[in-house]
């Protein structure tokens, strides 16, 4: 860019003007580039010139470069827009080749520094003035063109071990004023710096503050989280209600966010929501199912035909997102033991609930159902195989009539050959005259469980629970009539049995999977 008469030029004022680069680029103009100068006279000192020639290619022609120059001028003089039109060259070569071509357009900068220069004698006369002085500091600063920092500066380098004299009575008493005075203005000092910090404080405890009522609020936090557990996501929606309160940079450090995860999560937030279809049907799914399905069968429900299926993790984050949580709440169980009513039987189950045909295994039991209008029991049958209620008496009484029937009623199902083994409880039910004498008309086979253990029963136990957990706990009972419940009740069981899927079923209820399997139903 330079010739070599100019480099020659400025190497040679350089050394003339005793090492200055200022003073080079404020006659010449140039380089803009100190290290360049620095360059050039390292060259020239060892090889003892300069060489004439560039080395380096030009990048572009004369042409070019003419082009870029008349269009910077004829279209409003704008480096941007000559760049954005011609697509070349960047902004800062474009300058250079208006700086080099026009100069008088663009005059050079430079920042202005003291050229006076003292020699080691006229310092050291300067200090004895000082030290000798009857008059300020400033005078003795002013009549050599320098400043006081510099003169006490050449002072203490010219006697290290210098100390003032004796000072008289009234200068001690004024130095001791001015001591005070100065004590009392760095204790102000102190004081206001702590005031500054507490104020500070304050007001990164009440951002910290509201940044977590707002978590709590908006995004449905419980209380004692912190703002280092939320994702980038949540942080970005409580930045974003906060904007108009608090800076930016304030909020990303409380957030401990960086400024580029937030704006991908703000651009994020913007667009529209891909699982918008999704939330819907997961908000359709759990009302219809009693709010009863939790993030696994969910996903079953959401299987698209194509296989373009939503992952389990996505569910479960949008059903938490949704609010949609299964309640569950533990009670205590109705207990129908009254005694040895006649000799309890073997447990051949021994916990073994698997089956490989249907009627095979059944199991049975009684619970309880307390609402404000009365008490209601229910007492089905569970085939091990696959879960299905295979018949069910509900009533307001644990009574005799209620077992007795409920097992006449499974028996009607069986087929010719069919002989499974029922499982009990120590329930008097399953022990009075009416319920043995069935069993064995039927050429059934009686199982009981060991007195107190409901893992022996295990799997009814567990229909009962989820049967609880999904219609009857967390809801309002007190506008229901016995009547209302039982057919409500009924009602579930008829779904339970028919639409309810199971995960270990493949996702189909146990209807549907008997009917899967060719069992007819």
């Amino acid at each position: 860019m330079y010739s070599y008469d100019d480099r020659m030029r400025a190497v040679k004022l350089y050394i003339q003007y005793d090492y200055s680069l200022s003073s080079v680029q404020h006659e010449l103009g140039y380089p803009k580039n100190r290290k360049t100068l620095k360059a050039w006279y390292k060259e020239f000192e060892e090889t003892k010139g300069l060489h004439k020639k560039s080395s380096r290619r030009l990048k572009y022609s004369h042409e070019q470069k003419q082009l870029a120059i008349n269009y910077y001028y004829e279209h409003g003089r704008c480096l941007a827009r000559t760049v954005r039109k011609l697509g070349f060259p960047s902004r800062t070569v474009l300058g250079e080749w208006l700086q080099e071509i026009h100069p008088e357009d663009f005059p050079y900068c430079t920042q202005s520094t003291s050229l006076v220069k003292l020699t080691k004698a006229q310092k050291e006369q300067a200090v004895l003035d000082l030290c000798s002085r009857t008059g300020s500091a400033k005078d003795v600063a002013d009549q050599y063109d320098v400043s006081r920092i510099s003169l006490y500066a050449w002072k203490h380098k010219l006697f290290p071990d210098w100390r003032p004299t004796q000072m008289t009575k009234d200068k001690a008493e004024y130095h001791s004023t001015s001591k005070n005075i100065e004590i009392l203005k760095c204790e102000v000092k102190t004081l206001t710096d702590e005031a500054n910090q507490l104020r500070q404080q304050v007001h990164r405890l009440k951002l910290e503050k509201e940044a977590l009522e707002i978590a709590a609020k908006l995004i449905k936090k419980d209380q004692g989280i912190s703002l280092d557990t939320l994702s980038n996501r949540e942080k970005a929606i409580v930045i974003g209600v906060l904007r108009n309160r608090y800076s930016l940079k304030e909020l990303l450090i409380i957030c401990h966010l960086s400024k580029s995860s937030y704006c991908y999560q703000k651009k994020v937030l913007s667009e529209p929501d891909k699982y918008k279809e999704a939330r819907e049907q997961l908000r359709s799914i759990f009302t219809e199912t009693y709010e009863s399905y939790g993030y696994r069968r969910m996903h079953l429900c959401l299987k698209k035909p194509d296989g373009s299926n939503y992952s389990e993790k996505v569910i479960r984050r949008l059903m938490r997102e949704e609010g949609l949580i299964v309640k569950c709440i533990k009670h205590k169980k109705y207990s129908s033991y009254q005694g040895e009513i006649s000799p309890a039987v073997e447990n051949l189950l021994q916990r073994d609930f698997h089956s490989e045909k249907p009627n095979e295994k059944w199991l049975t039991d009684i619970t309880e159902f307390r609402i404000p209008d009365g008490k209601v029991y229910l007492s089905p049958v569970i085939d091990c195989f696959d879960g299905l209620p295979v018949a069910w008496t509900i009533g307001t009484s644990p009574n005799a009539e209620l077992v007795n029937t409920m097992l006449d009623t499974a028996i009607t199902t069986l087929k010719n050959g069919e002989r499974p083994i029922v499982h009990s409880d120590w329930g008097a039910h399953y022990r009075w005259p009416g319920w043995i004498e069935r069993i064995e008309n039927s050429g059934l086979i009686r199982s009981m469980s060991k007195k107190g253990c409901s893992p022996d029963n295990s799997a009814c136990e567990g229909f009962f629970g989820r049967l609880k957990n999904e219609l009857f706990y967390n809801r309002s009972w007190s506008t229901v009539t016995i009547q209302e419940f039982m057919d409500i009740l009924d009602q579930y069981i008829h779904w339970y049995a028919e639409k309810r899927i199971k995960v270990s079923l493949g996702g189909m209820s146990p209807i549907q999977y008997r009917k899967m399997q060719g069992i007819a139903v």
